[in-house]
């Protein structure tokens, strides 16, 4: 396969003269199948974000750490990522690839920055793969106590929950990395049809939670005795709201199987996200305002669960809950997808080990088989950590989070940079497939980029920060109040030994 991999530094490509081609002038052959449309790009950003999953799962540390006023980190992160998404619809426009955060900052700075923005953000994601399975656990009891197969406590934190949550997701990990070899067109299907639930779901969850209020929305003004006060909980609350709004770059992640890529991703890239805020933080303030007690200490551990199953009924708290388990299941498949195309990316740059088996995109599927088994074995492997501590579930979720948000720095930053040397100029001569302008930020792009690195580097700092409260509450686990540090350093390291492996290995070559 003839490739031209990313140089220090790649030119902006030319006015394409194909609309069908876009891989061409990129050096590319076009062996993914471009058989999605915008509805399923918009689903590959929503899935991945998954809001059901995420505030399922999370909404728990958020209360127990900033009490209700934790409602307002979430505007406060959606006006954020929405800086970072304006960035990357920008982007995505140029550069219509798979592979695109690695891709992106390869072709803004460097090869070797690049490089390491795509093993920070690809090790990341498999580990978002790992939590995203994870929570499970948090849905599957409540919905029947048969899906406690460890019998014990089914709480997340609990040994036997821990040990149950490790379980359940393994199993899910064996049938997403299935779908993600079958087609592309079933992982298409299955993406749509269980986003389209996970919408449908959390639209009804926000207007039965709403008219089942017990308290008005000035609840969202107290720390519920956090002992933090506002600006501690706010700080350690927004972890909920963080960990939601990721992954919304998985629409320019399938650029390359995209009808329309240049006009199509940038938009669902802003789509995804801006729906995804607006129904997360409906579904956090509902919760908050049909919780029967926000002082009986279920709120901060069991959370969502506990509000729908308590509030709404047992019926119908558990066939909400169903729906739940089918935005997880999607949302694991959807990260697990955003990955593999981030592994064929680089692979087929030569870029990583057994780049050649990495590369290799089955004809008959358009599915790159070997990633796709990578990180379903990689992230069934994390979960083992479940079993050495349920302490492990909170370190795999931040240290996920951070490991995204430092790869979306290391794009914006050398996007600003590109911006103030005067190299990032307006594309006045480029157009998208339908022949309209591409998409741009015009004279907003300078502040907009700015405040979105800011931003990102802010909350990196504050996620990654080792509270022994937040990382180790049981004490005597120091390894995992500074896991997340710890994880991205070795991540770093790791990556610099097999550069340094291979650089050797060109030149003795």
């Amino acid at each position: 396969m003839s490739v031209t991999a990313p140089t220090d530094v790649l030119p902006d490509p030319p006015v394409p003269a194909e609309s069908g081609s876009p891989l061409q002038e990129f050096g590319y052959r076009q062996e993914l199948h471009r058989s999605l449309g915008r509805y399923a790009s918009f689903a590959a950003g929503f899935s991945f974000i998954s809001v059901l999953t995420t505030v399922f799962q999370f909404f728990a540390v958020g209360y127990s750490f900033g009490g209700p006023v934790f409602f307002w980190a979430w505007p406060a992160v959606l006006i954020g990522q929405l800086l970072v998404a304006a960035c990357f619809a920008e982007l995505a426009a140029r550069y219509p690839i798979s592979g695109a955060i690695y891709q992106w900052s390869s072709r803004l700075s460097s090869l070797t920055f690049g490089w390491f923005a795509g093993w920070i953000m690809v090790i990341g994601q498999i580990v978002v793969v790992a939590a995203a399975a994870l929570a499970l656990q948090m849905v599957m009891p409540p919905i029947w106590s048969g899906f406690q197969l460890i019998g014990g406590d089914p709480a997340p934190l609990s040994p036997t929950g821990a040990t149950n949550a490790a379980l359940l997701g393994t199993i899910l990990l064996v049938l997403t990395t299935l779908v993600n070899i079958v087609d592309n067109r079933v992982m298409s299907i299955v993406n749509r049809v269980g986003v389209t639930a996970e919408i449908i779901g959390a639209a009804l969850i926000v207007v039965l939670l709403l008219t089942h209020s017990e308290r008005t929305p000035s609840v969202t003004f107290h720390t519920g005795g956090a002992g933090t006060g506002v600006f501690g909980a706010l700080l350690v609350g927004s972890f909920t709201a963080a960990y939601v709004m990721i992954g919304f770059d998985s629409a320019g992640e399938m650029s390359e199987e995209t009808r329309d890529p240049r006009r199509t991703a940038p938009r669902t890239i802003l789509s995804a996200l801006g729906a995804a805020g607006l129904l997360g933080g409906l579904l956090v303030l509902g919760g908050l305002l049909a919780a029967p007690s926000l002082t009986d200490g279920h709120l901060a551990v069991d959370g969502m669960s506990y509000v729908l199953t308590s509030s709404l009924g047992d019926g119908v708290g558990r066939v909400l809950l169903v729906d739940v388990v089918i935005a997880i299941a999607v949302a694991t498949l959807a990260v697990q997808t955003a990955a593999c195309r981030m592994l064929f990316s680089m692979a087929r740059d030569g870029q990583l080990p057994c780049s050649a088996l990495l590369s290799k995109v089955n004809t008959r599927t358009g599915m790159p088989t070997a990633p796709a088994v990578v990180v379903g074995v990689l992230s069934a492997v994390l979960l083992l950590l479940n079993f050495a501590s349920p302490d492990a579930f909170l370190a795999i979720g931040t240290t996920c989070i951070v490991m995204l948000y430092l790869a979306y720095s290391m794009v914006t930053g050398p996007l600003l940079v590109r911006r103030l040397r005067g190299t990032f100029a307006a594309r006045t001569d480029a157009v998208d497939e339908t022949g309209r302008p591409l998409f741009s930020l015009g004279r907003w792009g300078l502040a907009v980029n700015a405040l979105a690195l800011l931003y990102g580097l802010v909350t990196t700092v504050n996620l990654a920060w080792p509270r022994a409260a937040v990382y180790d509450p049981a004490g005597g686990h120091w390894y995992f109040q500074w896991f997340t540090v710890l994880f991205l350093a070795a991540t770093v390291l790791l990556g610099a030994a097999y550069r340094v492996y291979r650089s050797r290995s060109v030149s003795l070559g």
